[in-house]
């Protein structure tokens, strides 16, 4: 093999394994499917279900013709083979052009029979009709719904773009580089089936322990799928998941040390007072993540249990404007981080008023 053909052959190759893994240097640079196709594409926030029938179909045509593309490059890269005359090709050349055009005309076939009424035959598709549950009629109602769901900020998503998990409040959605694997959460059941330890992430120079969770449904209909996500996500993940999670490899799940100052925050806080609402007054959303109600309100307790008689506590006349895990997640981020032992016996200001408060004066709201 002459250079001109090696060095183009082993460029290609290179070219050709990003473009189909693609790496965050051609994801910047712009290189994807879904960036060149944009303009066909549209928006994934206006339509997802309907962008991604359209992304995984294009992304198949693109992806089938890359053969073809190199038999192409070839005869500009090695005009000496005279690769643009079949007659004087060698059998090989002749064999491998075969079945590039093949594996191209396959792919046209197979997309053309998917938007055959309004792309009722696609997988996609084909994944939402075994769903369908009254009061929805079709696929196209279906869609419909998980197109309104993926609007709402409150979903829970992570992941490469190539293995993404959306979980909605309905769904749990896989998206991946060819197909989009769903579940309902009312018939799905989830599973921690495996834990690995990396040294190194893509995203931080710390370890990582990345969980593999397998979901699957009491639906014949639907294939059980895996799911990956990082240990640090997995209470979100519980958080937004309405099905039950299971742990049948006995996996121990690293948290941070937030999560667990937020456990036990909770567990302390239940054991206060209550805080009853006066008449008429109706709880608001929290201002920090404006999706859980303000359930909780400061009140100067601390002095009154006994537990300091000089308390630096402050009385806040603010109204209850933070939910328990906003307020939880303040406390923690104003602590040392260097000493945890001492976060649950220090005192904070109010993030509202700056009026200090311990853990003690947080009554959950009525």
């Amino acid at each position: 093999m002459e250079s001109p053909e090696l060095s183009f052959t082993l460029a290609y190759f290179v070219f050709s394994l990003c473009f189909v893994f693609t790496p965050n240097e051609f994801r910047s640079a712009g290189l994807t499917v879904q960036n060149l196709f944009s303009s066909w594409l549209g928006s994934e926030d206006v339509g997802f279900i309907q962008y991604h029938v359209r992304r995984t179909s294009i992304t198949l045509l693109v992806h089938s013709a890359l053969p073809l593309g190199y038999y192409l490059g070839m005869c500009i890269a090695a005009p000496e083979k005279n690769l643009g005359s079949i007659h004087q090709v060698s059998d090989s050349w002749r064999a491998f052009l075969l079945l590039s055009l093949c594996l191209q005309l396959t792919s046209w076939t197979l997309v053309i029979y998917w938007s055959r009424r309004r792309w009722h035959n696609h997988p996609i598709s084909r994944a939402l009709q075994s769903h369908i549950q009254p009061p929805h009629s079709s696929w196209g109602s279906m869609a419909t719904s998980v197109n309104d769901e993926f609007r709402r900020i409150d979903k829970f998503a992570t992941g490469a773009p190539g293995a993404r998990v959306i979980v909605t409040d309905s769904w749990v959605l896989k998206v991946t580089t060819y197909h989009v694997y769903m579940a309902l959460q009312t018939d799905c059941h989830v599973t921690v089936t495996e834990s690995r330890q990396h040294q190194l992430t893509p995203d931080s120079a710390s370890p990582a322990q990345i969980l593999t969770l397998t979901v699957g449904s009491i639906n014949p209909a639907v294939r059980p799928f895996d799911i990956r996500l990082i240990s640090t996500e997995y209470a979100e993940l519980r958080e937004k998941l309405h099905a039950p999670i299971r742990n049948a490899a006995n996996v121990v799940i690293h948290q941070t040390i937030t999560e667990l100052f937020l456990e036990t925050f909770r567990a302390q806080v239940d054991l206060n007072r209550p805080y009853t609402l006066p008449s008429g007054q109706e709880v608001e959303p929290c201002i920090g993540c404006m999706q859980a109600p303000a359930g909780t309100k400061l009140l100067r307790l601390c002095h009154a249990e006994g537990a300091d008689t000089e308390s630096e506590c402050q009385q806040c006349f603010c109204r209850p404007m933070w939910c328990l895990s906003c307020l939880g997640r303040w406390f923690a981020s104003r602590q040392d981080q260097q000493r945890p032992e001492t976060w649950l016996s220090s005192r904070v200001p109010c993030p509202t008023c700056r009026a200090k408060f311990c853990i003690l004066d947080i009554c959950v709201v009525n």
